[in-house]
């Protein structure tokens, strides 16, 4: 891995890690439906940009309906589920939690496919469950009435996430047999613009603010713009850089730095509880991903 590809993991991770701290200043302000409206609207206007500039353009005519699918389970539902736990939980638990996506999306090809379900992604899975219950049974304690469901609802988020994965990776065997390939640009900006508009009817129906300060309004337009549009197109360019498995180390980076933005900005307490339970849900996320950080540099190293 170049500096180039370092530099982008890090920008990728810092950015990521930030979209659950304004997602944890602007839900309570707007509402779930109305942020995620706006950070999926903000997102799809930033991918037309470059569409534009690309001069690519979006099959949407003969792949709406895997649009639909893909942003309805990658997107819109995800998002919604965070940002209805951002009124209450805090943008660390949030970030540490969408890092079981992985376990999720492995429990769910385990099930499709029960020949996959090897030793190793079984304690990969346990101790997923186990890290997200030293988080939970700390943090019951001391959080608010009603993080028992915001809890959930992040662990929903996660298990979409692991739908998406699991209907893209079916989607592109599929594709081996005759259908037509889409850009994973292409996937970005036609899933963004159908999750707006699945979004859309609920954000009409959510009441909004008389007053919006500056702050709110940044923290809306960086998470729409930079948090999901931008980082999109670092994340595939890192896919095509450095192939998956290397990319895949932004999901061990993102709650780090989530951590660090709730800390930093919000003042969240990170206690011993909030460390712990981090490092034993991203050991199980590397376990059941099959990630080896040293088989990572090896095969960086035979690329030189």
């Amino acid at each position: 891995m170049d500096t180039a590809s370092l530099g982008r993991l890090l920008f990728l991770s810092a950015i990521w890690g930030a979209s659950f701290l304004f997602m944890r200043i602007g839900s309570p302000a707007l509402g779930p439906a109305v942020l995620i409206e706006f950070r999926l609207f903000f997102a799809a206007l930033f991918l037309v940009a470059v569409a534009l500039y690309l001069r690519k353009k979006l099959p949407l005519r003969e792949h709406w309906t895997h649009f639909v699918i893909l942003g309805f389970f990658n997107s819109a539902l995800p998002f919604l589920l965070f940002a209805f736990a951002a009124q209450t939980v805090s943008a660390s638990l949030m970030a540490i939690l969408n890092a079981t996506s992985p376990i999720w999306g492995a429990l769910i090809t385990a099930l499709l496919k029960p020949k996959t379900l090897t030793a190793k992604v079984i304690l990969g899975l346990c101790l997923g469950v186990s890290g997200v219950s030293v988080l939970v049974g700390y943090d019951a304690i001391t959080l608010e009435p009603g993080a028992g469901l915001a809890i959930a609802a992040c662990i929903g988020a996660a298990f979409s996430y692991g739908i998406a994965a699991n209907y893209v990776s079916f989607r592109r065997a599929a594709q081996d047999f005759g259908k037509s390939q889409l850009s994973s640009f292409d996937n970005a900006h036609g899933s963004m613009w159908a999750a707006s508009l699945i979004v859309l009817p609920l954000a009409l129906m959510s009441s909004s603010p008389e007053q919006v300060s500056i702050e709110l309004s940044a923290s809306v337009i960086t998470l729409g713009v930079v948090c999901t549009g931008l980082a999109y197109l670092i994340y595939f360019r890192l896919m095509e850089d450095i192939g998956a498995a290397s990319a895949l180390t932004v999901t061990f980076l993102v709650p780090v730095f989530g951590v660090f933005w709730g800390w930093l900005v919000l003042n969240e307490v990170v206690g011993w509880h909030t460390l712990a339970g981090a490092v034993i849900v991203i050991t199980g996320t590397a376990l059941v991903t099959n990630f080896s950080p040293s088989r990572l540099l090896v095969r960086q190293s035979q690329n030189y």
